[in-house]
């Protein structure tokens, strides 16, 4: 062989490396950018269960006085509030949040019994504000749901698979609902 082949042999092995570089560095990218996602996402949803959670003592206080009756609700909701301040890890957060949610659910169902709280300015108030950041908490649970599921995909498929391997990536859990929350809230007038 002469020279022009061994170099036209060397251009076509250097191409094929650098393709198949720059396809594993896009690969490698895509994923970073998924894992972050995740975080960024989960990051939203707890920056508004911090705001719910600073909320809940206003909506206590301005329930106490109307709930003599109901102290068992106020205080589920109280200590649901102590565990998400507690809370250390994803999961222990996304139980308290669950338990917060439960506790409202609760909360709200006992004040139609109260006509006087449900006329009550700061009540109102509260209680749409609550509500408000119950429905983006939705939200960002779809929206985290939507990035761990991508990303639990990716880390599955081939060729994507190899390096999500190299990078150690392990899938990552859904923000799930719990039995509890699923059931309905019985309302009693």
């Amino acid at each position: 062989m002469g020279f022009g082949t061994d170099l036209i042999i060397g251009v076509a092995v250097l191409l094929v490396v650098l393709i198949l570089g720059g396809w594993i560095a896009g690969i490698y990218n895509s994923l970073v950018r998924l894992r972050n996602d995740i975080k960024k996402s989960w990051a939203n949803i707890d920056v508004l269960l911090k705001q719910r959670s600073d909320e809940l003592p206003k909506l206590i206080a301005s329930v106490k006085g109307y709930m003599k009756h109901e102290e068992g609700v106020l205080t589920k909701l109280t200590n649901a509030r102590t565990a998400f301040l507690n809370a250390k890890t994803t999961g222990q957060i996304a139980d308290a949040d669950n338990m917060i949610t439960g506790a409202l659910k609760s909360l709200f169902a006992v004040a139609e019994n109260y006509p006087n709280l449900k006329a009550n300015e700061n009540f109102i108030q509260l209680q749409n504000r609550i509500s408000g950041l119950e429905n983006e908490l939705a939200d960002r649970r779809e929206f985290y749901n939507d990035t761990v599921n991508t990303f639990n995909i990716k880390i599955q498929s081939f060729p994507d698979m190899f390096v999500a391997n190299f990078m150690a990536l392990k899938q990552e859990e859904m923000f799930k609902v719990t039995e509890a929350e699923r059931a309905d809230v019985k309302v009693e007038f």
